[in-house]
């Protein structure tokens, strides 16, 4: 914890934006953080609450309160307040790989369930943690932990996002030979090609790969695993070569909406719009891809999530004209019934930085049909729901529109290719079936976590599986284990 009276004396006072029309001139991350007093002020708030639900409950229940990767939020709480930011950020490394990741893109499931978000006045925690691990990085006090013995095992790690990069570092640290297998020309995952720059620069990610590489990990960039890709490596062929594989591809089948008009030029899936953008700010080619840009447009996002908000921030950055976002469930409460939800997550009305820049927000609106002109979408027909998603006679209305984003979510992994050859079993949602006792799948020395295995989900439930997945498969190699969980 941090001050006694400290939650009773000082306001919680957050992170600012940049205004709205400076940020929109770039794709450079627009959060002005606190200063050093500030940040220590609203670590002194962390009080003494008996039962600090921030931690997480360590269960993988939907909705379970707190951190999924139980950070020890009141002990790096406390020792900033004490201005021991180094051993801040030794605490904040031991329970997760990239804090400088969720400090900047987790929604914080540990400030909703901290005791003083009863009042609405949570804790500054992902502000502090953010703080933490950049002070440790500008300090150097984020090193390489090269392993003291070698193991001699050689494991594969198919997919660099989060949860591969997770299970790849702790399985270097426990002495193993780590190769990772990447499709695309840099590691990241959707923290490289999903998430834009403004949210998070991706020289964030370039020397967390660094400190990889020094401790030993191997990187294999354009090299896809399965499938007709010319070139791509032979699974089968990959599991005879490595002690253990692990399947950290993540979820990439995206939800479609198959209504007349779906095949107009003009309408996108968002992981076809998001990656280029990323790509153009980082000088990658597109590789002949025909561009999906926004500028002056009359956008529509199908889809009111993280994906959908994503969309919409980068369409004002290109230049829209206009952006509005629709979703087909109807709009939540502004303000949730704290002795229904806490410490859980609960159901509110949340804006984005990227709504706030000046999307129009539909709720309850279900798209039925595309309209278009000379093979090219210029309208999108619409009703109102109800709670049951049906539609509302005489609530008929339509949008002007020349791009349209489909942001509705991803379904399941992949199967073509990588699962199909290797005949891994896949759940009843599509994804492939590994438990979360020791995350091995139905095939021998197979093993899978983060999206791939639990759907998708949010940045640190893969860094979460993907530590979890190491231990599991540093325990198959050695008979035992030290990893943490």
């Amino acid at each position: 914890m941090g001050k006694i009276t400290g939650f009773l004396e000082i306001e919680r006072h957050d992170r600012k934006y940049q205004p709205v029309a400076d940020r929109l001139k770039n794709f450079n991350e627009f959060v002005i953080p606190l200063s050093e007093k500030d940040t220590r002020d609203q670590a002194a708030r962390c009080m003494n609450c008996g039962i600090p639900y921030c931690h997480g409950t360590g269960s993988t229940a939907p909705g379970t309160p707190g951190c999924p990767v139980n950070n020890q939020i009141p002990d790096f709480n406390d020792l900033v307040y004490q201005g021991n930011w180094e051993e801040a950020s030794r605490n904040l490394h031991s329970t997760n790989n990239f804090p400088e990741f969720t400090g900047r893109i987790c929604p914080a499931p540990c400030e909703a369930s901290c005791t003083l978000n009863i009042d609405d006045n949570p804790v500054t925690i992902k502000t502090i943690e953010c703080a933490i691990v950049d002070r440790a990085w500008d300090n150097g006090w984020v090193k390489p932990e090269i392993a003291a013995q070698k193991t001699g095992k050689k494991v594969a790690v198919i997919g660099s996002g989060p949860a591969g990069l997770a299970a790849a570092q702790q399985l270097a640290r426990a002495g193993h030979e780590v190769h990772v297998y990447e499709k695309f020309a840099k590691a990241g995952g959707l923290l490289r090609y999903g998430i834009p720059d403004f949210k998070m620069e991706k020289g964030i990610i370039d020397r967390r790969v660094k400190q990889m590489e020094a401790e030993g990990v191997t990187f294999h960039y354009g090299k896809a695993v399965g499938g007709a890709t010319p070139g791509a490596i032979d699974p089968q062929e990959l599991a005879r070569q490595y002690d253990a594989v692990a399947l950290t591809g993540g979820a990439e089948a995206p939800r479609d909406l198959p209504i007349p008009g779906r095949d107009l030029a003009g309408i996108h899936f968002a992981m076809d719009f998001l990656p280029q953008q990323n790509r153009r700010v980082s000088g990658e080619p597109l590789n002949g891809a025909a561009d999906i840009l926004a500028g002056g447009k009359h956008v529509v996002v199908i889809g009111g999530g993280d994906t959908g908000s994503d969309c919409i921030g980068t369409s004002f950055r290109q230049g829209a004209k206009s952006v509005t976002q629709l979703e087909i469930m109807p709009a939540p409460p502004e303000h949730e019934n704290k002795g229904v939800t806490w410490p859980n997550w609960p159901l509110k009305m949340r804006t984005s930085s990227s709504q706030a820049e000046g999307a129009v927000r539909e709720f309850a609106v279900l798209t039925t049909k595309f309209e278009g002109t000379d093979g090219k979408v210029t309208k999108l027909h619409c009703v109102k729901v109800d709670d049951k998603f049906k539609p509302l006679p005489g609530t008929e209305f339509t949008l002007d529109a020349e791009l349209v984003l489909l942001a509705m979510g991803f379904v399941h992994p992949v199967h073509e290719g990588l699962l199909k050859t290797l005949g891994v079993e896949l759940d009843q949602r599509g994804n492939v079936r590994a438990s979360l006792q020791d995350y091995q799948t139905s095939r021998a020395k197979i093993f899978s976590a983060g999206d791939m295995r639990r759907g998708q989900s949010l940045v640190v439930w893969a860094i979460r599986e993907g530590r979890q997945c190491a231990r599991s498969i540093d325990s198959f190699l050695m008979g035992k284990t030290d990893l943490p969980g």
